[in-house]
Order: C-alpha cells, then structure tokens, then sequence
C-alpha cells in the first residue's frame, strides 16, 4: 500500500481496463469536493513540482474519497461491483437520519503508495469513519485498500526508484491546511478516461456545526 524505501513505484499503463470494468461506464463513489482557494493553489503547485514523474493528462479535481461505491446503474445488481441505485436511496436515508452537523479535517503531510503520490488527511474527529460506517450498513465497499483519506497529486507514470520520490518530497516547504466540510458529493467518473473528471450526481448538505 504504502511505498517503501529502496524499492520501486507502480506505474499506470494508458489502456482500455475491458476486464474490470467488463463494459459498463460510470464508476460512482462518495467524494468531498476542495474548495478552499487557497489550498487548491497549493495542491496545484504540488503537482507541477511532481509534473515530471506523474501519469497525464489528469483532469480530476482534487478531492478526498470517502466511499467507493462501483459501477453506478439503475438496475438490481447482476455483478459483484455493481452499486444499484436503491442502496443509493437507502444511503440517503441513512444521512439524513444522522443529521451531520457540518466538520473540519486537517491536511498533513505528501506521502505515497506504491502507485500514486498524495497529501495526507487529518481527521481528528473520526467523522470519516462514522460517515463510512453508516454507507456500510446498505452496500459492500468496493476498495482492495485499507481505507487512508487523503489527497491524491497523481499516479505514477513509470517504474521510478522510491528513494527519488522520498528525496523530492523532503525537499520541499510543506504547508498545512483546515479544510472545512459543508456537503457530501455523491458522482462518478467515466470507466474507459484514465484520471478523467468526476461528475456530481448528488451534493448531500451538512447542517451547522
């Protein structure tokens, strides 16, 4: 998961993926949108400085995954990662039962997994958690990964030796940041555009802190 010294990164390979996603097209999950000015600044001026060593084009907004939910259809589920639209319904449901009072998280530090380079996320108040508790009670998440909120910079486009990502992280002045969470985003990105731009199908409001 996490990348290890004296080793190497995964590299993304820019193919059609026929057997995950066996032709179906809108990949849905649970999302928060970054909208503070000037973190996205910041974020921005990662990625440029990492430019040489990430996947492009990249086109998908900064955000923080919250729940992989799969493949978004109308239907009963006929597949193990399909996300049919009642449990959708039903995860409505369940938020809006919890009444969410609007929440802070806290950016930390750039760090890396064997195939992406990311900003960590400070959730202090275990609000992630519980929010994922509560969508696990009407549908299986779809995630081979123990779930670790963050940022993601980008994945990696070649073979590069880990020490060489270690050394230009620790070269940097790193800043930190509050990101305040108004509303969930429920959408999707299109399966056959790698790194493509998430479409919001749902903004789920939180109430007062």
């Amino acid at each position: 998961m996490f990348l290890l010294p004296s080793s190497k990164v995964l590299a993304t390979v820019e193919r059609d993926y026929p057997e995950w996603h066996r032709g179906r097209q809108q990949f849905a999950l649970w999302y928060l949108e970054i909208q503070d000015k000037s973190l996205l600044n910041y974020l921005y001026q990662l990625r440029e400085y990492f430019n040489d060593l990430l996947f492009t084009p990249n086109t998908r907004q900064f955000h923080i995954t919250l729940f992989v939910c799969g493949f978004f259809t109308q239907e009963k589920s006929c597949l193990d990662d399909d996300f049919p639209y009642e449990n959708l319904k039903k995860q409505l449901m369940t938020l809006s039962y919890l009444e969410l009072p609007a929440f802070q998280l806290k950016t930390g530090k750039i760090n890396s997994f064997t195939s992406a380079l990311f900003v960590e996320i400070d959730d202090q108040m275990q609000m992630l958690t519980y929010i994922r508790k509560a969508l696990k009670q009407h549908s299986l998440e779809i995630a081979a990964l123990e779930y670790c909120p963050h940022i993601t910079l980008g994945l990696y486009k070649a073979e590069i030796e880990s020490d060489v990502i270690f050394q230009r992280i620790d070269s940097l002045d790193q800043k930190n940041f509050s990101v305040e969470v108004h509303q969930l985003s429920f959408g999707y990105y299109q399966a056959e555009t790698l790194q493509g731009p998430l479409y919001p199908l749902i903004q789920f409001p939180l109430g007062e802190a």
